[in-house]
This record gives C-alpha cells, structure tokens and sequence, in this order.
C-alpha cells in the first residue's frame, strides 16, 4: 500500500472522529430545553375585530391553559428564564349547519408564539392555528352568552394544547 494511500485512510478516519466528537458536543447544547418565567397574552387586535368581551374571555382563559401545558418548563423564579408571549390575532366561532345533532362547526383561533429571551431579545416566533369542533345544543339559545364562552375557551385550551408540540419542546 502506498503511502499516499495510508495518509489519505488516516487523514479520513480523523475527519470522521473529529465529526462524531463534534456531534456529541452539540447535543447536550440542543437537549437542553427553555424554561419560562413569565406567560403574557397580547389580545389588542381581537379587540378591535371581535370586541371586547371576547377578547377578554382569552385573556381570561389562555394564560391559564397555557400555563397548564408548560408546566414541566416553568421556572417563574428563574431571572434567566424566556418569556412567552401568545399574540392572537383572530378567532372565528364558525356558523353551525342544520339543527341540534345534524351538523356541527368548526372554531378557530389563531396566532403567534412570541419567545423573548431574559434580556428581552426575539428567540422565536412562531404561528400557530388551532381548531375546535362545537356541536350545538338546545340551552345554547338562551344562555348563548355562556355558549360563546365556552367555545371560546375550548379555542384558549386547544391553543394552549398545540403550543407545546409547536414550540418543539
């Protein structure tokens, strides 16, 4: 075997240790997960396409789902910790189709998952669209205020429900 041929296997060889030293490296830097110390709702432009009391049953009912569902990643004493910030920019309570049991709606609710680093810098932002399926019923006529909140929750709950899987953590 020539040497050139012995210097070209080691040289390759080395290349494939120093990518697989390199590799183990970089996991535990990706394996370290984010932790929140802080979950603000922004819901100012619900209020000014779906007024008042809508927006306010989101901001109601999100930061508590959402707290719900980062549980594991909450660290509210930690000065270190990223702030997450849910910006929901529109919410539709679809129209429901027929009569009581023949046809349902689709409810949406959508958004943007704003994570700021400790010093306030932009680390993520990502969108995020969640649905939820209403089935109407026949109380819904005269508490249709109660029925509204409640599917205006379920949207808050299914948001809160995505925002993990969508963060990637």
């Amino acid at each position: 075997m020539s040497i050139s041929a012995l210097s070209r296997r080691a040289a390759l060889s080395g290349l494939g240790a120093l990518a697989v030293l390199s590799m183990s490296a970089v996991r535990p830097a990706a394996a370290q997960t984010i932790r929140f110390r802080e979950i603000r709702v922004d819901v100012w432009r619900l209020r000014g396409s779906d007024g008042d009391q809508t927006a306010d049953w989101v901001e109601d009912s999100l930061p508590r789902d959402l707290a719900k569902a980062l549980a594991p990643y909450m660290a509210p004493a930690g000065r270190n910790g990223a702030i997450l910030l849910a910006r929901i920019d529109n919410l539709d309570l679809g129209a429901a189709s027929g009569a009581r049991g023949a046809g349902g709606a689709l409810d949406s609710i959508e958004g943007v998952l704003i994570v700021s680093g400790p010093r306030g810098g932009l680390a993520a932002q990502t969108p995020l669209k969640a649905i939820a399926s209403y089935e109407p019923s026949a109380i819904d006529q005269p508490l249709f205020e109660e029925a509204y909140y409640a599917r205006v929750a379920a949207l808050a709950e299914a948001f809160a429900g995505s925002a993990r899987r969508r963060l990637g953590i």
